[in-house]
């Protein structure tokens, strides 16, 4: 759920650097579906059923893909080096069809204290990582010259196999609408979705999950010829590290979990219960808003810019007029729910900025929407990102069951709404999972304890809070840093604390956990609006 759109996840205030992906057709992907040869393997190998994928040779390359590859120019500024790593698409039949999944890699410089590969997962589910390399090393100072970044997109992610279901959309996610007739209408929305994904991808959707996701982790492992590994893992990547953990115990070295998920509440519906926390972001962009009046002309008072936002949803009962979009009552609320998961001034003033844009569309006025309001709309009504919300909804649907009866939806979407109008029919809405087949694995039951390095936000809107504290109450040798103050969703190297970032780096560099949880103030009091 980290810097990703609009969710879940990783969802942030930008889509910037998740939704500037190039989309790839179902030829692509059946070609990349193919059988991997036998290889020459050593004598131990034979008893391990994946030993052609654990003993692969990587051809490492570099990362630029042509003249326009922002991603690839910056990690080969950075040192970084590509590769793809074959991988089983059934862990239950390795002999047969393979898909591949790409890597990045910057290499330790100081190799006399060398730790290892550092594994990152920035989110989604669905997040390109493979270009994170370069910041994390820049939040990681001059530790992370002991240790290999290694930027992974998962199977069907980024540069990996692709997976596109030829959506409308890059999000399945909308708001359940003011009145049953809207409700029905985002029942049809999901139905379709999911009926997309079984006609151009149902080949491969039972093999979309976490559990797979982990095991490629366990290859890409072997195949770096490491016996253990470190993990660092923002919003979904948190999980996903729970997983992981769990299946392969004796193979992780260090651990950070960032925006950490509580393993007991995730699955197809894990927004549910961001209510609170979105309505607590919103009111401090409120507050925020308020006091530069002069600029967007929201409202004087924290609750007269809310009015604002309300007034925007209700006149979406009429598609308001942005550019070549059209903007209603299930779009706004996702708007305003994207715009509230990164606390600065520079996310807040683009949420503002769209506000804006929102309201004048309201009065009838001609707009051109800002640039973030543009591109959010981009991704959320053209199909410019359909890979993104395909895969995303895939993994979500092929790690848990969802309920099928639309009734149960829409019971729960009135009752949050007497909780939340604005919030409670988004996070309680249906979507394509309560369509899909059942998941080909049960859940993964994790872990009972690990000694990781947790860190959340207290105001996080996305991960929750208590999230954070479920994860530290179920592992009691992990440590938790908690930043205080702050809306923030993904902290490490991503908010600013030097406190945060310093108590990660310790770990990182020591392997040491904090003697006790660590609390970290966002800003002093008074400082914001």
């Amino acid at each position: 759920m980290t810097r990703t759109p609009p969710v879940p996840h990783s969802a942030s205030a930008s889509t910037s650097t998740t939704t500037r992906r190039v989309a790839l057709g179902l030829a692509t992907l059946a070609l990349a579906l193919t059988a991997l040869p036998a290889a020459t393997l050593p004598a131990q190998a034979a008893s391990d059923p994946l030993a052609r994928y654990h003993h692969q040779r990587l051809d490492w390359k570099s990362c630029v893909l042509g003249p326009d590859d922002a991603t690839g120019k910056e990690l080969e500024q950075a040192g970084a080096q590509c590769a793809d790593v074959r991988v089983p698409l059934d862990y239950g039949n390795p002999d047969g069809r393979t898909v591949t999944v790409a890597i990045s890699r910057i290499r330790a410089t100081d190799t006399a204290h060398r730790v290892g590969p550092l594994l990152l997962n920035g989110g989604g589910p669905g997040g390109q990582t493979l270009g994170d390399p370069p910041w994390v090393r820049a939040a990681m100072k001059d530790v992370a010259a002991r240790y290999d970044v290694v930027g992974v997109d998962p199977r069907f992610v980024g540069r990996s196999t692709p997976l596109d279901c030829h959506w409308p959309t890059g999000s399945a996610f909308r708001g359940a609408g003011v009145d049953r007739a809207g409700f029905d209408r985002m029942a049809a929305f999901a139905r379709d979705l999911a009926q997309r994904c079984r006609r151009h991808a149902g080949g491969v959707l039972p093999y979309v999950n976490t559990r797979n996701t982990a095991r490629d982790l366990d290859v890409i492992r072997a195949a770096l010829g490491e016996r253990r590994i470190s993990y660092l893992g923002y919003s979904y990547g948190s999980y996903l590290g729970e997983v992981y953990t769990t299946l392969f115990p004796g193979r992780v070295e260090r651990v950070v979990l960032d925006g950490v998920i509580d393993p007991d509440r995730y699955g197809p519906r894990l927004l549910r219960g961001s209510e609170k926390a979105n309505r607590h972001a919103l009111e401090d962009w409120a507050s925020w808003a308020a006091a530069r009046h002069a600029t967007y002309g929201l409202g004087r008072t924290g609750g007269a810019v809310l009015a604002t936002v309300d007034r925007v949803q209700a006149a979406a009962r009429t598609p308001l007029r942005l550019g070549t979009y059209r903007v209603d009552e299930h779009v706004v609320p996702l708007i305003v729910f994207n715009g509230l998961s990164q606390d600065n001034d520079i996310a807040y003033g683009d949420f503002a900025q769209a506000v804006q844009d929102l309201l004048r569309a309201a009065q009838g006025r001609n707009v051109t929407p800002s640039p973030w309001l543009a591109e959010a709309l981009g991704f959320m009504l053209t199909g410019s990102d359909s890979h993104y919300g395909s895969v995303q909804t895939a993994i979500l649907c092929g790690d848990a069951a969802a309920p099928r009866d639309p009734e149960a939806y829409w019971r729960d979407v009135q009752r949050a709404r007497e909780r939340d109008e604005l919030f409670g029919p988004v996070t309680n809405n249906l979507n394509p999972c309560a369509f899909w087949d059942p998941p080909r694995e049960r859940p993964t039951v994790i872990r009972d304890d690990l000694p990781a390095l947790l860190v959340n936000a207290t105001g996080d809107p996305r991960t929750t809070y208590d999230g954070a504290t479920a994860v530290r109450r179920m592992w009691p040798s992990s440590r938790l840093v908690t930043l205080r103050g702050a809306d923030q969703h993904a902290v490490y190297g991503v908010h600013g604390s030097s406190c945060a970032d310093a108590t990660v780096n310790t770990y990182l560099a020591t392997g040491r956990l904090p003697a006790k949880d660590v609390t970290c103030t966002a800003r002093p009091s008074g400082t914001r609006p």
